[in-house]
């Protein structure tokens, strides 16, 4: 049986977990993988606002293609 819980650590770096009562009394095995900061990333709607901006003359045409129009 596999269990996945994510957890905080506090500072006092003490954990107290609730196992399930599915789960069997005796030894079990705790493998700890800290998050990096990608899976902390959660991704926000605007949140690149004011970062790009554009030339007034964005859809003017273009010198380069004046031969094909």
């Amino acid at each position: 049986m596999s269990i996945t819980q994510t957890v905080e650590v506090p500072a006092s770096r003490r954990l107290i977990l609730d196992v399930p009562c599915e789960v069997p009394a005796g030894p079990v095995v705790l493998t700890f993988t800290p998050a990096t900061a990608e899976q902390d990333k959660v991704p926000v709607f605007g949140c690149a606002k004011g970062q790009f901006s554009m030339m007034d003359d964005y859809d003017e045409s273009l010198e380069d293609f004046e031969d094909y129009m």
